[in-house]
């Protein structure tokens, strides 16, 4: 398997995510970085930012979006723009994500798979779905699946209720499981007891559509970078 596992104690793993990432994108300008949003990332980012990482030289792409009004915020791009791009002093280089207001958003999804694929992604971070899931990749998907319009589980959608607003997304944009698995370089995010049961799955069970995560095992760099809370314990 050319998965690392990284284990770091609760209170040091944001410090040293943010760390880490800044120094990833120190040393390469010009970087092509895929971000999650979600709860998982927002101690990596604050620190992140705290330290005085910048992403003034880098190109990020978005990892997904929820089928819902622009401005609404439990959208991906405005979780980010709050968890991360309002904490930094400059804007990052370039900045793509889902427009979900196109006229077609089975067109809007080539359009971003095509800038994904046009230069491919240097490294893209991940949290993990309590379902196994990656971006909105749900279970069912299979490693081929490419950028597109998803159906949400009811999970998901749950999940996704609390992030604010009024309305729930009952669909969503995601990049596909063939551009994540194209990504030179993959780090998987976790944190919390919650995870530890989906993580145990991904790492160790069956690899297949069911937990989509374990089709990560198949990549050649992949590390994962866990707390105490969620690590797979021993058998």
């Amino acid at each position: 398997m050319s998965v690392r596992l990284e284990v770091l104690p609760p209170g040091e793993w944001g410090e040293t995510v943010g760390a880490r990432l800044a120094g990833r994108i120190a040393a390469r300008p010009g970087i092509r970085l895929c971000l999650p949003t979600g709860n998982t990332p927002v101690p990596a980012y604050a620190a992140f930012a705290a330290g005085g990482g910048r992403l003034a030289d880098a190109e990020v792409f978005l990892l997904d979006e929820f089928d819902l009004p622009a401005g609404h915020p439990a959208r991906c791009d405005q979780m980010l723009q709050r968890d991360l791009l309002d904490r930094l002093g400059e804007a990052p280089g370039r900045l793509h994500r889902f427009d979900t207001a196109a006229g077609s958003l089975d067109d809007e999804c080539a359009r971003y798979a095509g800038l994904v694929e046009s230069g491919g992604l240097d490294l893209t971070l991940l949290g993990l779905g309590a379902n196994g899931h990656l971006g909105l990749n749900e279970p069912g998907s299979t490693a081929d699946d490419p950028c597109r319009v998803v159906a949400l589980e009811p999970e998901t959608v749950a999940h996704a209720a609390g992030y604010g607003g009024d309305t729930v997304p009952e669909r969503g944009l995601t990049l596909g499981l063939r551009e994540i698995l194209a990504s030179r370089e993959i780090w998987l995010l976790v944190t919390g007891p919650h995870k530890a049961g989906i993580l145990q799955r991904t790492l160790h069970g069956p690899v297949g559509p069911e937990v989509p995560a374990s089709f990560l095992r198949g990549h050649p760099d992949v590390t994962v970078l866990v707390d105490e809370d969620a690590a797979p314990r021993p058998d």
